[in-house]
């Protein structure tokens, strides 16, 4: 395992991280499994770990807890995040501050997230939504600074909506924000434009969620793949992105070099931009843990395929499916 600077948290954090959500709100997750594949990710030097108290309701958090507790002798970076008070996914630009994130309840959400996850202290605590409008509102600021000087939390983060990565430079300007979760991929490629660059200027730890564009990019969907009603993929996966996302896909494929798979190619993408600290690519299975994990080698994507890979840019717009 390969490791980087987290901006200016001064974390050496593992280049493939573990995202969490997975344990939660998708079908296929069962405890036995899932629990052995966070300790494989551990043994293989994995050290960040991202979880939210939306993931089942306090759920996740506990089970990473458990984790620690497991693993006493590892430091590991304890990353989850505050759910907007309205629990609606993703804000909206017409939400106020008071709806999501009031000061009470950003302190109340980080005490329970302390309870769930057995810890003192949080290393990074993220705003799971987030709106630029709000970045000069005291109000928020005031309750990042309290929680810091508490010792409640080390590093406060903003998790971007989903195709919005602009939706927060001026509040990465406060000081106040020492990381950035981003959608990031081979096709969602937008946040090198304006939010990789600051965040360098600024030192802010960049952390890319979504490597496989939810299951696209690991090249196993078609266009007849269907999901149980209760997994949240039945709802992101209707025909309209179903079908032009599989589209994508395929047309990645033939770049594909040999001995290499889709997903492992898009992790190595994601690997090639320095300004990213950590990955979390979802995983239950202890296998996808261990195909993961072994990206992290210190090998590089050829020059070529990578300016190939960049024509594969998908921008897209948040609409009522998007979420």
């Amino acid at each position: 395992m390969e490791y980087r600077r987290f901006g200016r948290t001064n974390w050496e954090v593992s280049e493939i991280g573990y995202g969490m959500w997975g344990l939660a709100g998708w079908t296929g997750s069962e405890a036995s499994e899932y629990e052995r594949a966070l300790d494989v990710s551990v043994e293989m030097g994995c050290n960040f770990y991202d979880t939210a108290w939306g993931y089942g309701a306090g759920k996740s958090e506990e089970v990473l807890g458990q984790l620690q507790k497991r693993h006493p002798q590892k430091k590991l970076y304890l990353a989850t995040k505050i759910p907007p008070k309205n629990f609606k996914w993703p804000s909206k630009a017409d939400y106020k501050l008071e709806d999501c994130f009031p000061a009470d309840h950003i302190k109340e959400y980080t005490e329970k997230s302390l309870k769930n996850l057995g810890v003192e202290t949080i290393d990074l605590q993220q705003f799971h939504v987030w709106e630029d409008s709000w970045a000069a509102d005291e109000r928020w600021q005031r309750a990042v600074e309290d929680l810091k000087k508490e010792g409640k939390i080390q590093a406060m983060g903003v998790s971007v909506n989903r195709w919005e990565p602009n939706n927060c430079l001026r509040t990465l300007e406060t000081g106040l924000i020492d990381a950035v979760q981003v959608i990031y991929n081979i096709f969602d490629q937008a946040p090198e434009d304006l939010l990789f660059p600051a965040c360098e200027r600024l030192d802010i730890g960049v952390i890319a969620r979504v490597p496989f564009d939810e299951g696209t990019l690991t090249g196993t969907l078609t266009k007849e793949t269907t999901f149980p009603a209760d997994d949240w993929r039945s709802t992101y996966f209707v025909p309209e992105n179903l079908n032009s996302s599989v589209d994508h896909a395929e047309a990645l494929k033939p770049l594909i070099p040999p001995g290499m798979n889709l997903p492992e190619l898009a992790l190595r993408f994601i690997l090639a931009n320095k300004t990213v600290g950590t990955i979390i690519p979802g995983m239950r299975k202890i296998r996808n843990v261990q195909a993961n994990m072994r990206v992290s080698d210190g090998n590089d994507l050829p020059e070529e395929l990578l300016a190939q890979l960049q024509s594969h840019r998908w921008d897209r717009q948040p609409t009522e499916w998007s979420q």
